[in-house]
Order: C-alpha cells, then sequence, then structure tokens
C-alpha cells in the first residue's frame, strides 16, 4: 500500500518538461520541514498498486508520469518502478529532495535539494547525480550544489503570497542566472496559468 495524496493529469510547470501534459503521482508526507513549501500533501489515502495504475490509466493521453509529493522516495522501490513501468508503459519521471537513494528504473530525475534553506536541512543530500537539478531561490550560495552531476541546471524563484517579496525573489534570481550562465530561469507557470 502507498500513501496517495492525489493523483491527476495536466502541465508539468516547472523545469525541463514545463509545458508537456503528465500524470502527476503525489505521494503523502515529506522528511523536511520547509519554511516556503506551497504544496499540502500531508493528507493522503493508502491505495493499492492496482488502483495507483487504474487511476493513471484513466488519463489515455499524456505518455509521462510524474511521481512527486511530499518526497515520493519515502515510499517507492524497485518493484513499485518496474510495475508501474510494465502496466503503463510511459516515462517515469521523480521530483526529489535527493535525501533517499532512488530506486532503478526512473527515467528522468529532477532533484530539488533543500539544503541550506529554513527547514530543509533535517537530513543531508545523498543524491549526487541527476537529469535535471532545479533549486528554490532564496539567495543562497549556488557552490554548494557545484559537486552534483546535471545535465540541466534551474533556479526558481521561491514563491511566497507578498507581491513586493515574490517580485524581489524573481529579480534576485534573474540576477544570479545572469552572473551564472551554466544556470536557466525556471518559473512556476502553473502558478501563472492557474492550472494544477
Amino acid at each position: 500500500m502507498w500513501r496517495i495524496n492525489e493523483i491527476f493529469y495536466s502541465l508539468q510547470g516547472e523545469g525541463y518538461y514545463v509545458g508537456t501534459p503528465a500524470i502527476f503521482v503525489r505521494f503523502s508526507g515529506c522528511n523536511l520541514h520547509c519554511a516556503f513549501c506551497d504544496t499540502a500533501h500531508q493528507n493522503g489515502t493508502l491505495m493499492p498498486l492496482s488502483e495507483i495504475i487504474d487511476s493513471i490509466l484513466s488519463f489515455s493521453a499524456p505518455n509521462m508520469i510524474v511521481l512527486t509529493g511530499g518526497e515520493p522516495s519515502l515510499w517507492i522501490d524497485d518493484e513499485f518502478v518496474a510495475t508501474l513501468k510494465r502496466k503503463t508503459g510511459k516515462l517515469i519521471t521523480i521530483e526529489t529532495n535527493g535525501t533517499h537513494q532512488l530506486p532503478n528504473g526512473i527515467d528522468w530525475v529532477t532533484l530539488s535539494p533543500k539544503s541550506g534553506l529554513k527547514g530543509g536541512d533535517a537530513h543531508p543530500l545523498v543524491l549526487s547525480h541527476c537529469d535535471e537539478l532545479k533549486v528554490v531561490y532564496c539567495g543562497q550560495n549556488l557552490a554548494q550544489y557545484d559537486h552534483i552531476d546535471a545535465q540541466h541546471r534551474f533556479l526558481q524563484p521561491c514563491w511566497t503570497d507578498d507581491d513586493l517579496a515574490r517580485e524581489q525573489n524573481l529579480q534576485a534570481t534573474i540576477q544570479a542566472v545572469l552572473d551564472n550562465p551554466n544556470w536557466r530561469l525556471s518559473l512556476q507557470t502553473h502558478r501563472i496559468l492557474g492550472i494544477r
């Protein structure tokens, strides 16, 4: 049984696959308590894998599954990923904080480390390789991510409900990307579009 917060169909709003239709499997719970977390993932329902797969297959169009949370690595294992791939035939991606090793078979890893951020240091970062490094930017020193082997690097301004602070975060992130051209800007386009 796996604790699932929600399963839904939308567009990927961030990072490399922005704008791509995907089925999101949001797991409940996280091992970090980031002060800026903007996802209500705490509630969840225990579901057997067969029910998760049935829910995924009810959305026939998209070819991509995003395992997200919370922190999905707290729940998934090799068997989960292998069965998901075999039964759905879809690209399996994950969004993780990198504090747990990942099972085999995941097609695309988005690593979003929270070390150095308020509430994000409860557990050390253990992953050092990913397809996509996506950092929520709050003015931290980017050198702490230099050791991470990533095909793509994205800085994303930290979201806040305060309009002035949000604009300041955006401008600081833009400047950080200009100053560090090995990074690219990522925006939360799902917020801009008003979708999930």
